[in-house]
This record gives C-alpha cells, structure tokens and sequence, in this order.
C-alpha cells in the first residue's frame, strides 16, 4: 500500500453518504445534541484525523498488512462492517433512540480501530480511540429519554 489508500477513500464513501442523504433530507431537524464542548471538540478532532488517515498514509507511521491475506481480511471485515451500517440507517431511518445511536456510532468506531490494526498505523489508531470515545459518549447521551426530557448528567 502506498501513501495514497484507495480502499479507506471507498470506506469514507460508503460511511459518509448515508450521513449525507440524511443532512439532506432533514435540513431544519434540530438534533439534541449532548453539549460538552470538550467532548464536541475531541470527537470532531477524531472524526477529521480518521477521514484524512483512512485515505492518506504518512510515510513512516504505517506499517502495512503484517500477516499473509491481511489485505483480504481488511475488505471482507469492512465490507461487511460496511454493509450492516447502511442496513441499520435503512431499516431505522425513521426512529430514534439508544438502539439506533449505539449502532450508528459503534460500527464507524470499530471500523477505523480495525482499519488501524490492520494496516498498523499508530496516528490512525490514536484518532480513531478518540473519536470512538468522544462519538459514542454524544451519541448515547443525546438520545431522549423516555419521557421526551433529555438526560441529564448523574
């Protein structure tokens, strides 16, 4: 693998275009958003540093695949990673709540951890631990409770 990953480029594709449909669609929904800045901040940190190291390798921080049919394994795991993500946004497209908020946030996470083992890159690795912390932690907290009153922090 060279600096350049076609492959990550195809995964951001896949994971981003059912975000994208979605921010279309619901222009004006507000989304209730669990508001701690540091949290906010780390995962939109997270978020960019896997989008740019899905794609772009630096030089000297990755290793590549360590075992024999490494890159096999790499796009079957994420083939299939992949394709249960758009069947969750497909079949919950028009609910909420903790069920579709941990699905939608655990399969990008476990995607760039994998991706990031797989290929043994150390930066890919550090963003996507961040990332997977910071996004699961808004995600699970922004869902509404059952009584339509967001959660509050115990």
């Amino acid at each position: 693998m060279s600096w350049f990953n076609y492959y990550g480029l195809v995964i951001m594709v896949i994971i981003m275009t059912p975000n994208i449909v979605y921010a279309v669609c619901h222009k004006n929904s507000a989304v209730g958003v669990y508001d701690n800045k540091a949290a906010v901040i780390a995962e939109q940190i997270g978020r960019y540093g896997c989008f740019a190291l899905m794609v772009f390798n630096i030089p000297y921080t990755y290793f590549g695949f360590y075992f024999t049919f490494g890159q096999a394994v790499y796009l079957i795991v994420n083939a299939v990673l992949l394709a249960a993500y758009c069947l969750i946004w497909i079949i919950l497209r028009n609910k909420s709540g903790m069920v579709k908020a941990v699905l939608l946030s655990v399969i990008p996470s476990v995607i760039f951890v994998f991706s990031a083992v797989m290929i043994v890159s150390i930066p890919l690795l550090v963003f996507a631990v961040v990332f997977a912390a910071a996004h699961i932690l808004i995600s699970v907290k922004s869902v509404p409770s059952e009584n339509g009153i967001a959660k509050k922090e115990r």
